[in-house]
């Protein structure tokens, strides 16, 4: 893949990423989410100061963000097996970057989850499927988000590095991409892994029967 193509790509997917889904979507029911909660303009603090509804549309908008980046670098890439999974890349780190870090509200995003998921549902959909799996059984376990997007994130390298070793899916390119994603959502999960260690981390209640 050459620069020009590789540059068009990273520009593109970065400003793809940047758009604040949570923000605006705060913002039209008259709410700064950066005021609310964590502060965060993610999902799950969507989810837990406005409710429902708009946090899993949040979720799902910024998922549907990192899989259209992917996916449509991957059909504007050269046809060629390598060139394709280097656009795939290219984009998703770019997408993911825009959403953590967007431009509109002074380079202070999201966490990169839900982009990270529409990510690897484009580029490896059988690793998402395991981490998944992780996400749900550590949250059913404890019941705190980060405690369960930690946990999916640090399986993703090893998810991937299991599939390409069982001959299922996956390349060298992907290992190192997992990693770097893994590495760059524990790190922008800092100020929760703070807030666990002081033993004040919200926590989602299970449901009692009446």
């Amino acid at each position: 893949m050459d620069p020009v193509t590789a540059l068009v790509i990273a520009l593109g997917a970065f400003l793809l990423g940047s758009f604040p889904t949570g923000y605006l979507v705060a913002r039209s029911r008259g709410v700064d989410i950066r005021r609310h909660g964590s502060g965060n303009i993610g999902a799950t603090n969507v989810f837990r100061t406005i409710g429902k509804p708009l946090g899993v549309f949040v979720f799902a908008i910024d998922a549907i963000k990192g899989f259209a980046a992917v996916w449509f670098s991957m059909q504007f890439a050269p046809p060629a097996g390598e060139a394709v999974t280097w656009a795939g890349i290219v984009s998703a780190v770019a997408v993911i970057v825009g959403h953590n870090y967007t431009p509109w509200l002074g380079f202070r995003g999201g966490k990169g989850i839900a982009t990270s998921a529409g990510v690897l549902l484009a580029l490896m959909p059988w690793a998402i499927f395991c981490i998944t799996v992780v996400w749900f059984v550590v949250f059913w376990l404890c019941r705190y988000v980060s405690v369960a997007s930690i946990s999916a994130s640090a399986a993703l390298p090893v998810s991937v590095a299991g599939l390409w070793l069982a001959g299922v899916s996956g390349n060298a390119p992907l290992l190192g991409f997992a990693l770097l994603i893994s590495a760059l959502a524990i790190w922008r999960h800092r100020s929760n892994i703070e807030r666990l260690r002081q033993g004040v981390e919200p926590r989602f209640a299970r449901k009692t029967k009446a």
